[in-house]
């Protein structure tokens, strides 16, 4: 199992494909099993994905302290250390967005292109989730299984359309993911860190060809949020996939894909320096 020591806790990770370096980055409480296996392959064409297990989370080590969101970035910038990484294109969805905009500003150097999925900046200038969805996510548990939880979250994620046409796809999603779950005191630790997150009066200082994209329907980080990040980085394209929520790139695979893959090949890391 490939793991690595990095800032006291060893890391899961994986790397497909043969192509230049895309980190990515999950959300909160998620680890590298809720990336769809199909979207994988589909950048290991083109790419060489690397997929890891943020600390607390899947086969990941679990410390039960406090998190920061600019600990998790330099828990990222330390595994492209050990993979022998100096640059990589970096994409972060939610949580690993908001990863991602620190990894950007901390390590501009270690950025190839930067690609903001489904995130926020934070702090007073961000458009915050609806007061039902949050209801959703900070609902006691209650009893409910893990799996129960997953279902809970899922009209947050997917659109009510999708849910009723792929409910067996993501019941088989469910055991996939839960081969390695996160234990309730680890996705606390990552929420509670969310909460302290603020990049807007900082993004002015990314440099790197960014990618701001999302779901024009996500119920959980309003679409306006990649409007804004775009409008404080100079230079940001804002992309929104029609007819997909929180979870897009999962949902709207094709749609997705046919917007990142030509956005990282017109910045190819032969052209750098």
């Amino acid at each position: 199992m490939p793991t690595v020591s990095v800032r006291g806790v060893n890391l899961y990770y994986e790397s497909h494909g043969g192509g230049e370096p895309l980190l990515m980055m999950m959300g909160l409480g998620g680890s590298a099993l809720a990336w769809e296996p199909a979207l994988i392959a589909d950048l290991a064409r083109a790419f060489r994905p690397i997929v890891y297990d943020n600390r607390g989370t899947g086969r990941s080590d679990k410390p039960n302290e406090e998190y920061s969101i600019e600990g998790l970035a330099a828990d990222a910038a330390a595994l492209l250390d050990a993979l022998g990484l100096a640059r990589a294109h970096i994409f972060g969805v939610s949580m690993g967005g908001m990863v991602a905009q620190e990894f950007a500003l901390h390590y501009p150097a270690r950025v190839q292109t930067l690609t903001l999925g489904c995130t926020t900046a934070g702090g007073r200038n961000a458009v915050p989730a609806p007061p039902a969805s949050m209801a959703i996510l900070m609902a006691p548990r209650n009893g409910l299984s893990d799996a129960d939880l997953i279902r809970r979250a899922w009209p947050l994620n997917y659109t009510p359309a999708y849910l009723q046409r792929h409910g067996a796809e993501l019941e088989q999603a469910i055991v996939r993911v839960l081969a390695h779950p996160t234990p309730a005191f680890a996705y606390k630790r990552q929420l509670d860190a969310t909460f302290k997150f603020k990049t807007y009066d900082r993004l002015p200082e990314i440099k790197a060809p960014t990618l701001v994209i999302s779901g024009d329907g996500d119920a959980l980080m309003p679409a306006r949020n990649s409007e804004i990040i775009a409008g404080r980085i100079p230079g940001a394209q804002v992309r929104l996939i029609p007819n997909a929520s929180h979870l897009f790139f999962n949902q709207e695979r094709e749609a997705f894909v046919a917007a990142l893959v030509p956005f990282l090949k017109a910045h190819p890391m032969s052209a750098h320096g």
